[in-house]
């Protein structure tokens, strides 16, 4: 005996609403909704508006903060590339002393900060000028790790455009006082999809910076960026 097939739950389609009210109203639900979606991107525009630099002005700082942004086969990938690229020339022309690079390293097989630190050795930063911060899980994490656990009170922020404002309205929130500068990028997919992330990415840094939870991973004060600073001078 064959029993009966098992009839599919019938999807039922929205109803718009028929009267001009309910449509008006339904408009301006709408509406609030995009306002309150495009709040957190406004707040970051308006912190960060007159804290962007280039390598060519930026004021000159102490520490430099280069953010993960990815390994291909244990190498940084293009993208961090650059931001290295970038903290190497500021190096090389006296605008920073020390760099402080902050990335994942959840796992024994990936290990950006190690990979940033080799990159940055072969392009003429000194071993001694570099301190890792191997819990930089995410850009607020970097932030108040940099102040909470490495004592930098005062940066340089190097990171694409598309991130850099977030970086420094996050590292404002955590009490950096910073510039940020943001390296140029091919504008591939990579570069659209960082761009499309940033407005998601927007809302929980607004939420960061409203609630300030603790990093993923917090531990004790390390002296590294004072003993480079010191080295330094």
């Amino acid at each position: 005996m064959r029993l009966p097939m098992p009839r599919r739950p019938r999807l039922r389609r929205p109803r718009l609403p028929r009267t001009r009210t309910g449509q008006r109203r339904l408009v301006q639900a709408v509406m609030a909704g995009c306002v309150l979606a495009l709040l957190p991107a406004t707040w970051m525009y308006v912190v960060a508006g007159d804290r962007l630099r280039t390598t060519a002005d930026v004021p000159r700082t102490e520490v430099a903060v280069v953010f993960g942004a990815g390994l291909w086969e244990g190498e940084p990938s293009p993208y961090l590339a650059h931001r290295l690229d970038a903290a190497a020339k500021l190096y090389r022309e006296d605008r920073i002393e020390v760099v402080l690079v902050t990335g994942d390293n959840s796992r024994e097989d990936y290990d950006e900060p190690d990979a940033m630190r080799a990159y940055l050795t072969r392009h003429g930063v000194p071993d001694g000028r570099i301190v890792s911060d191997y819990a930089g899980f995410d850009t607020w994490d970097s932030c108040v790790r940099a102040k909470k656990i490495f004592g930098v009170d005062r940066a340089v922020l190097i990171s694409q455009g598309f991130h850099i404002r977030r970086a420094v309205a996050l590292c404002r929130a955590a009490g950096v006082t910073s510039y940020g500068v943001g390296v140029d990028a091919r504008h591939d997919a990579t570069w659209y999809y960082g761009g499309v992330r940033e407005i998601v990415a927007a809302g929980k840094a607004a939420l960061d910076a409203a609630f300030r939870p603790d990093p993923r991973f917090l531990g004790p004060q390390e002296p590294g960026v004072e003993r480079a600073l010191k080295a330094a001078g």
